[in-house]
Parts: C-alpha cells; sequence; structure tokens
C-alpha cells in the first residue's frame, strides 16, 4: 500500500503519521489552481443559475438572504477543515481526515455518504446544464435531451480529468475565468442596461408566504444558498497533489468562501433587480426567469454567448466534482477500505491519475441520470438528495474534531484557530444540524409520503445500505494506515 510521504510544509507530527513511501500523485498544482478548483466546484453561476426559478418562486426576492445565513454557517466549517488538512494533507478530504480524527468505523461510513453525494452532485450538476445545452444549439430542452447531455457533459469532463494535474489545474483556471465572466461581466450589464427595481424588494415577498409566516417559505428557498456554499473541501481533496498544502490550502479554502460566496451573492441580486414580473415567477407563469432576462437583456446573440460561458462552467464544475470523488474513491482503495480496491487504486503512472476510480466517477453519476427519468422532478430531488449527503459527511468530520478536542487533540498543523477552536467547532456543529434538518424537512404536504420525504429516505437508504456493507464485509478494519491518532494517549 502507497500512503504519502511529509508534504512540504506539513508539520513533521503529521509527516511522522503518513509514512516514509512516497505518494504516487505529483505535487503539480500551485496555489491559485487550488483556490480555482475549489471555486469551480463552490461554482456561483451553477448553483445560481441552476435554482434561481425555484428559489425565486418559493420564496420571492428575500431569498438571496439565504446566501448570507449559509455563507456564515459554511466559513465555520471551512475553518474547522483547515486546522484538520493542515495536519493531515492526504488525498481524499473528509475520510482520512475522519479516519485520524475518531477511527475507521467513523471514518468508513463518513467515506461512504460523501462519495454517494459527490456521485449525485456530478449528476445534479451535469443535469443543470442541459437546459442551457439545448438553448445554445437550439433544441427542445426535454426530459431525454437533458439526460442525454447530463451524460455528455460527464464524459467530457472525465476525459480532461484523465489527462493529468495539470490539465485539472488549467480547467479550473478557465472555469474560475468564465465564472468571473458569468458573474460580474453579465452582472454589471443587467444593472446598467436591464434594471427594474431598487433594493428595497429584497426585504418584500410579494406575496410568497400567502398570509402565514415567511420564515417556513424562506427556510425552503434556502436550498439555493445550502447548494452554494460546498467545494472548498476540494481543495484538500487533491492535498497531495499541492505544495505547501499545510499553508495553501486552508487559505483556498477560506478564498472560496469569500470570493465565491460573493460572486454567487452578487450574480443572484443582478438576476432579482432584472426581473419584470416577480408575481409570474411565483405564480409558476414564468418557470426559467434567468434565461428569460439574458435573452431580453442581451438579444438572442449576446444570451447565446453567455450560454457559452455558463456551460463552461457547468463543466468545470463537473471536472472538480470528480477530480474530488475520483481521488476519495481512490483514496479508499488504497486503505482496502471498498470491494474492488486492488482496481480502484490503480493508477497512471504517465498521466499521475487514479484511472479506475476516475471511471467509477462518470459511470454511476451516468446512471443516476438514466435512473431519473422515473422522476417528474428529477432536479429538485437529485439536488435536495446530494446537499444532504454533503453536509451529512461534511458534519460527520466537525462532530469528530468536536470529540478528538474533548478528548485533548491540539492541531499541530501549520493553520490553528487556538483559543477559539473549540468555539468554532460548536458553531459549526450548530449549524450543520440546523442546515441538514431544513434541507431534509418534507415541502410538499400535499404530495405522496414517499414522495415528500424521498430526500430523507434516500439518506436512510445510503447509511443503512453502508451499514449492511461495513458490517458485513468488515472492509473497515483491513487496512494498516494511521487511524484515531489525532488524540493523544
Amino acid at each position: 500500500m502507497t500512503v504519502p510521504t511529509t508534504p512540504e510544509g506539513a508539520s513533521g507530527a503529521a509527516g511522522a503519521e503518513h509514512g516514509e513511501e512516497k505518494s504516487e500523485f505529483r505535487k503539480d498544482m500551485g496555489p491559485w489552481a487550488n483556490f480555482a478548483l475549489g471555486f469551480t466546484y463552490l461554482s456561483p453561476v451553477v448553483s445560481t443559475y441552476t435554482l434561481f426559478g425555484t428559489a425565486l418562486a418559493d420564496g420571492g426576492p428575500p431569498m438571496i438572504w439565504a446566501f448570507v445565513m449559509a455563507g456564515c454557517g459554511q466559513f465555520l466549517v471551512a475553518l474547522v477543515f483547515g486546522e484538520v488538512v493542515a495536519q493531515y494533507p492526504v488525498a481524499g478530504g473528509v475520510y482520512p481526515w475522519a479516519r485520524r480524527l475518531w477511527g475507521k468505523r467513523w471514518a468508513w461510513m463518513t467515506g461512504w455518504v460523501y462519495m454517494w453525494a459527490l456521485l449525485i452532485t456530478i449528476t445534479s450538476v451535469a443535469y443543470g446544464a442541459g437546459p442551457y445545452i439545448a438553448i445554445l444549439l437550439g433544441f427542445d430542452a426535454t426530459v431525454h435531451t437533458t439526460v442525454l447531455c447530463t451524460i455528455g457533459l460527464i464524459v467530457v469532463a472525465v476525459l480532461i480529468n484523465y489527462a493529468g494535474t495539470k490539465s485539472l489545474s488549467w480547467a479550473a483556471l478557465i472555469g474560475f475565468g468564465a465564472e468571473l465572466i458569468g458573474a460580474l461581466v453579465v452582472g454589471v450589464i443587467l444593472l446598467v442596461t436591464h434594471r427594474f427595481h431598487g433594493l428595497g424588494v429584497l426585504f418584500d415577498d410579494y406575496g410568497a408566504a400567502g398570509d402565514g409566516s415567511y420564515l417556513p417559505v424562506f427556510l425552503g428557498a434556502a436550498i439555493i444558498g445550502f447548494y452554494q456554499y460546498y467545494g472548498f473541501e476540494a481543495c484538500g481533496d487533491v492535498a497531495e497533489e499541492v505544495k505547501n498544502p499545510g499553508s495553501v490550502i486552508p487559505k483556498a479554502m477560506r478564498r472560496t468562501i469569500y470570493v465565491g460566496g460573493a460572486a454567487a451573492t452578487f450574480t443572484c441580486l443582478t438576476l432579482l433587480l432584472a426581473v419584470v414580473d416577480y408575481q409570474a415567477v411565483i405564480s409558476g407563469k414564468d418557470p426559467d426567469p434567468a434565461v428569460r432576462i439574458l435573452f431580453d437583456a442581451l438579444g438572442e446573440a449576446g444570451a447565446r454567448i453567455v450560454m457559452a460561458v455558463v456551460l463552461i462552467s457547468f463543466l468545470s464544475c463537473t471536472i472538480s466534482l470528480q477530480a474530488a470523488a475520483g481521488r476519495l474513491i481512490y483514496s479508499y482503495a488504497r486503505d482496502e477500505m471498498i470491494i474492488g480496491h486492488r482496481f480502484l487504486r490503480k493508477f497512471s503512472p504517465t498521466r499521475a491519475v487514479p484511472e479506475y476510480a476516475l471511471l467509477v466517477a462518470a459511470v454511476i453519476p451516468a446512471l443516476i441520470a438514466v435512473g431519473s427519468l422515473i422522476s417528474t422532478d428529477a432536479l429538485t430531488k437529485i439536488v435536495s438528495f446530494a446537499i444532504l449527503g454533503i453536509y451529512a459527511s461534511f458534519q460527520m468530520v466537525v462532530l469528530a474534531a468536536l470529540r478528538a478536542r474533548v478528548k485533548g487533540w491540539k492541531p499541530s498543523g501549520e493553520y490553528r484557530l487556538g483559543r477559539w477552536g473549540l468555539l468554532v467547532n460548536i458553531g459549526a456543529l450548530a449549524y450543520g444540524i440546523f442546515a441538514i434538518v431544513t434541507i431534509a424537512w418534507p415541502r410538499t404536504p400535499e404530495a405522496a409520503w414517499y414522495d415528500n420525504w424521498i430526500v430523507l429516505l434516500g439518506g436512510g437508504v445510503v447509511v443503512a445500505v453502508g451499514l449492511l456493507y461495513m458490517f458485513t464485509t468488515h472492509h473497515y478494519g483491513r487496512s494498516d494506515a494511521p487511524s484515531a491518532n489525532a488524540i493523544p494517549d
């Protein structure tokens, strides 16, 4: 089994825990590429354009405050992750972090939940690109064409990932540029030429709440904010490919939250102020206001150019997600934690990528896309389940870090929170529990029970199958990789 050496810039304690053999990855990713990877995974354009119509219809213009709420909460999570990755800069992210903070079984389940959440998130992002591909190429965005576009985008993304870390870095940087154009340039054009409202609309729900309280309506629309603020952990998923990871990656994580959150909020704001008739969106007469705004403001030629830029953002986001999923699966297999580990741990010596793990990160999302044909509201359900899985796996690491602190863990990486560590950790856990409850809570009481609780039922199935798999195969116990070594004896 190959385990990483002491990464440049990592603490001596962390290096001793990682072993003496060299990592198979190459340190080809610089600080800006690492930030761009997290940024394109978080992707302000993808999240906003995918869910803008849904969130506006559910909550009216004040739904924009969901970006602020989710951003503050996830920033606390990013601070906790920064401490952990600085001490344990190992490929795979939440799985190896949970392994060292708590132990093998906890890590196995954390990785299992995160793996499925990533695979489903890949589907959700690629699926969200389908209507924009249809508009750009001039065909009808039916359910079947959307699924075909989803599969096509996944195939293109995995081919770029197969090209190696340098190609991944360039794809992330190009995606970062496309995101800025989509968020800033288009946003400024909308503010200057196509603004119909003032900032006062951000405090007016335009009847979205009806005669009841606005809070449950806002929390229902807050899915757009919850969907926005993850991706920063991808900076740590490629820790073995980054020089000086102990200092570079925590900065990249925080920068992803700052810049990505600001860009997403700005994008949403410019779209909100450009909507002519909020009532039409809330009533369902205008189901896709973002597309309508682009065509009205920029004309057909301009809108198609923006569609192309938006598609680059969707593609770069899919690439980043696949990179994270592939490295998680590889890390799992390297520790012999999953069936087929002999194949999934295979590494391409020429391109320095885990080729079979990346293949899984393409095939399973494509199959999920095909399976979505049975649902009438596939995108919302796929997105909701993906968010639940990501948040759950995040909080498993946050809880493991809190438990380790209480038992005596003293972070020893280059980035440390010091005396604020415990308070930040508790705040991150409290926010995560609130977000999970909000995401899983049924939003359509009039629907059939199984449809109304589909997100929570899906999460329960993943956990139940994972527990059955774990305790029948005992893969979690095969590896001699370090575990539960954060807490001092």
